[in-house]
């Protein structure tokens, strides 16, 4: 494909369970490329698994997608296009390229046994192609319905066709040269026998119809991809670009459970997980870039490089994600957040926001400080008269962020305590906590009155 070709992508998920971190990364690092280069993503849902696909799964998908702020130019579902597929199927019938089968998987696991006790590859041998008409009535007759096989151009063994390469290859634009042996491939299967279609054929047709220009997928489609670019070509279209990104594991190296709804998109945003902070570190991870905190997917995919991705497994750790999280939360700028803290009840503006943004994990944990800073709150006295001659120094108000050093350095000349002595009864009294945000912000926003109140051990 030209590389001036317009950029179009796609993220082409099945709705049969909702988004996980694995399928997410396929999706961010497709948008990434489109936003990258000017380019449109298109979300499509490959829905032919009647039995397993939902609406209410579709839903979720749209959901997760649209928190995580990968907003869709185009949308599709495979449920809607069942006319155009049959129309493509009825060309590769005519074209000798699609041809009916008549075994069942009992018979075709016999065949495969056979084939490896005779030292042969097994794969299928295109017995179905040496069947004659009466065979075939006579076979439909007993009630056998064919499912349909794309005969792949290569010359394995015991093929009945012209010889041909049997090496596909492409330019991948993470695992660089590429080549699938088609010939150690059994033809495959496009059509079922109950006339549904699988993936690997209504893909190519969706990708060709709608002008795919990059298919940006997980490195387990490598093989399909041999066989895809065959499909393209039957089509008489020219493949798109490929790039094959490597898959996540847990970060103990093992592969990642799908099943583990701690890894779904929906369940991190409950967990309190920042939509940037996902994204950053699903396009990050598995690259030779730093993991750092991103504002913007606009800055992000600036970033993206799809030449850098690993092609070692990325390792997925909850805790390296959630660190990454407290990272964003301390850089973000108080106009981002300030609806949300409204929608909190969080008041005390800027002030408060710049005062305990460093000491988030998550943003709940802001309306936490809201209530330490509003009250009431019990105080912990730790040092009874140290807290007393405290309040009795408390300057006037206006306080600003000097009042804090000059109001402790009046303490310590008063009772001789210095250090932790000092600050540790401090603390306790002011914010019933052991550790927090910097006083030197916090005491104005406590203010004069709830200080007083606090550090003789009131409730304020």
């Amino acid at each position: 494909m030209s590389s001036a070709a317009p950029v179009l992508v796609r993220f082409a998920p099945s709705p049969t369970g909702r988004l996980h971190v694995g399928n997410i990364r396929t999706a961010i690092l497709n948008w990434l490329h489109a936003k990258k280069h000017g380019g449109r993503f298109m979300l499509r849902l490959d829905d032919t698994d009647r039995t397993r696909s939902t609406e209410e799964f579709a839903e979720g998908i749209r959901e997760d997608l649209a928190w995580l702020g990968l907003t869709w130019d185009l949308f599709a579902r495979q449920s809607d296009r069942s006319a155009r597929y049959e129309e493509v199927a009825t060309e590769l019938k005519a074209a000798g390229r699609l041809y009916p089968c008549y075994e069942s998987e009992e018979e075709l696991d016999r065949r495969r046994k056979v084939q490896l006790s005779r030292g042969l590859p097994p794969i299928y041998d295109r017995s179905a192609l040496r069947l004659k008409p009466d065979e075939r009535l006579r076979l439909e007759a007993e009630g056998r319905r064919p499912h349909w096989r794309f005969r792949l151009a290569n010359t394995a063994p015991g093929r009945d066709l012209d010889p041909q390469p049997t090496l596909v290859s492409w330019v991948d634009l993470v695992r660089g040269d590429q080549s699938v042996d088609v010939g150690s491939l059994s033809d495959p299967v496009l059509i079922r026998a109950d006339g549904t279609y699988l993936y690997t054929f209504t893909s190519v047709v969706d990708d060709a119809d709608f002008g795919i220009s990059h298919v940006i997928r997980g490195e387990d489609h490598v093989t399909n991809t041999g066989v895809q670019i065959q499909i393209f070509e039957a089509l008489g279209t020219t493949p798109p670009a490929f790039a094959h990104h490597s898959l996540l594991v847990g970060a103990d190296g093992q592969a990642l459970s799908k099943r583990d709804r701690g890894l779904s998109i929906e369940a991190m945003r409950e967990a309190g997980l920042e939509a940037i902070a996902i994204a950053s570190y699903a396009a990050l991870v598995g690259t030779s870039e730093a993991i750092e905190p991103h504002l913007d997917l606009a800055s992000l995919a600036e970033r993206l490089d799809l030449g850098r991705l690993s092609r070692a497994p990325g390792r997925f750790d909850p805790a390296e994600l959630s660190g990454l999280n407290a990272k964003t939360l301390h850089m973000m700028p108080y106009a981002t957040v300030a609806d949300r803290l409204a929608d909190a009840g969080v008041g005390g503006g800027e002030p408060f926001w710049m005062a305990v943004r460093g000491n988030l994990v998550h943003f709940a944990d802001a309306a936490q400080w809201w209530r330490v800073v509003e009250g009431p709150i019990t105080p912990v006295i730790e040092n009874v008269a140290l807290c007393q001659t405290a309040a009795g120094l408390l300057p006037p108000e206006p306080w600003d962020g000097q009042t804090w050093s000059a109001w402790t350095e009046a303490v310590k000349a008063a009772t001789g305590a210095k250090g932790k002595a000092l600050f540790h009864p401090l603390r306790l009294a002011l914010t019933a906590a052991e550790s927090g945000p910097e006083l030197k912000t916090m005491l104005p926003l406590i203010g004069r009155a709830r200080a007083a109140r606090r550090l003789v051990g009131e409730p304020a």
